[in-house]
């Protein structure tokens, strides 16, 4: 069955569900910045919108256009920002 969450006030929120290999998350982000905690691998696509990415370690935002992807290890925090209403994909991998 699928899981519905809400984050930061109603401006992120995304249905959890399982694909063939993984457990994974389709969402949306209003505009705004926003810090996540991982718990696990974490594969991040945006799929539509404007986004950027500040990574563990790094010092500069990383823009990503459409189908774009990143990676962020379990354990970690990072740090979004979006200029328009934007999805992405989240598939997780166990440690």
């Amino acid at each position: 069955m699928f899981q519905t969450n809400h984050y930061f006030d109603g401006q992120v929120a995304s249905i959890a569900f399982q694909t063939a290999d993984l457990s994974a998350t389709v969402g949306v982000m209003g505009i705004g910045e926003f810090v996540f905690s991982t718990s696990q691998r974490e594969y991040m696509t945006l799929t539509s919108g404007d986004m950027q990415v500040l990574l563990p370690g790094a010092e500069e935002w990383y823009q990503l256009a459409p189908g774009e992807s990143f990676i962020v290890e379990a354990g970690q925090s990072f740090e979004v920002r979006t200029t328009v209403e934007s999805a992405y994909l989240c598939k997780y991998e166990d440690a």
